[in-house]
């Protein structure tokens, strides 16, 4: 008998049964994957660790598990052609082909969305999904059942949809609230002209993308960053009750939407050592992973200092954005806008249009005071502003 254990990690996160691949009593192989494991930075796949048959499953779906728990038992056998086969497939009939995306998509709907399903005769092939895998969520539904041409009069009221969290989102929460329990968060704000950056990325986006690298905004903020660290290490900290722990490299996360179904931080570990092109195609690497849900569980570890580029959604300004513990700062970037300014040339005042955004520090007020956060952000600002040969 060969048991199924729950991988070790270094956080020690609790983790959620996403799915069985397999069923009790069904044959496996050694390293065939049996189940889903999902925590609030990845899903990880569990393989067999042993060739025989799956007789036993300890841990339902949507129930939460902990390192070294014991998942499932497979009894091992001399071949994997000695198992049984399920009984159930033996007595039933077979069931209709359907295509893998849709058969993987109908696993994961929730009991909401299976509801909705019911009340408007769907079945999950008429929608389509937007969730991560093609999942059909809630608002996918209400989408589909909203651009279908007038039929029979809507019912007079629609009773208000209860949409059970996601494990992403369940682990998010409590990480928040716990990092706004322990840390009292201070937010400094500043300006920054992105003109020269921007001149910069226009001369040179053409070129990267020719070596396949998508050169983005936040690119250049995490190789400023990356900098200021390194001038900085009490920014690039971890808090201790006895003392203020300092990291040697700067392991840089970024803060990446899942849509509705949550937040994740992939790590661009020892940023210092990237050149711009570097940072741009290790973070264009991470983003479409994150996106996919392929991230390695070291993609989501070692994180010194963390970025939140809400600006790409519209946001001008957020405040306090919640410190990822236990980091000691996070660094918001607010939309890029082109506004009026009054700029200084050869000893005289003139108003001239620059892009702007607005930077937030927010930090963990027992491990930094605000000298270490202006320092830290009058650092990063003059980088960005000096950045390149591009004219100011």
């Amino acid at each position: 008998m060969a048991d199924v254990i729950a991988p070790e990690n270094e956080e020690g996160t609790k983790a959620t049964v996403l799915k069985w691949c397999k069923a009790a009593g069904e044959a496996v192989r050694k390293d065939e994957p049996l189940l889903e494991l999902e925590t609030d930075k990845v899903t990880v796949e569990i393989p067999s660790p042993a060739t025989g048959e799956l007789c036993e499953i300890l841990k339902k779906p949507d129930e939460e598990v902990l390192p070294g728990q014991i998942l499932a038992r497979v009894r091992i056998t001399e071949s994997g052609a000695e198992a049984k086969v399920p009984k159930s497939a033996a007595q039933e009939p077979p069931l209709p082909a359907q295509a893998p995306a849709a058969a993987g998509a109908a696993q994961l709907l929730s009991p909401a969305v299976r509801r909705l399903l019911e009340e408007h005769l769907l079945s999950p092939s008429d929608v389509v999904g937007s969730g991560r895998h093609g999942r059909v969520t809630v608002e996918d539904i209400a989408r589909h059942v909203g651009s279908q041409p007038p039929g029979q009069a809507p019912p007079a009221r629609i009773p208000p949809v209860r949409v059970p969290h996601t494990p992403v989102r369940r682990r998010v929460a409590e990480h928040m609230a716990r990092s706004l329990a322990a840390a009292p968060h201070v937010t400094t704000l500043f300006e920054a002209d992105l003109t020269r950056v921007q001149a910069h990325r226009k001369l040179h986006a053409a070129e990267y993308e020719r070596q396949g690298v998508h050169l983005t905004l936040t690119a250049y903020f995490i190789a400023a960053c990356a900098r200021a660290l390194g001038a900085h290490p009490s920014v690039n900290a971890t808090f201790h009750e006895d003392a203020l722990e300092l990291h040697p490299d700067a392991n840089i996360g970024v803060g990446t939407a899942l849509g509705g179904e949550g937040l994740i931080v992939p790590v661009i570990h020892r940023a210092q050592g990237l050149d711009l092109l570097g940072v741009a195609r290790r973070l264009g690497q991470l983003v479409a992973a994150a996106r996919a849900g392929k991230l390695a569980p070291e993609d989501v570890r070692g994180g010194t200092f963390t970025i939140s580029n809400h600006g790409v959604s519209g946001s001008l300004l957020a405040a306090p954005i919640v410190i990822n513990q236990p980091q000691v700062a996070i660094l918001g970037i607010g939309k890029v806008e082109r506004r009026a300014c009054v700029l200084e040339a050869q000893g005289a005042e003139a108003i001239g249009v620059r892009s702007m955004c607005y930077l937030t520090l927010t930090i963990d007020h027992r491990a930094l005071d605000a000298f270490q956060a202006n320092a830290f952000l009058t650092h990063v600002v003059k980088t960005l502003e000096q950045w390149g040969e591009a004219p100011g």
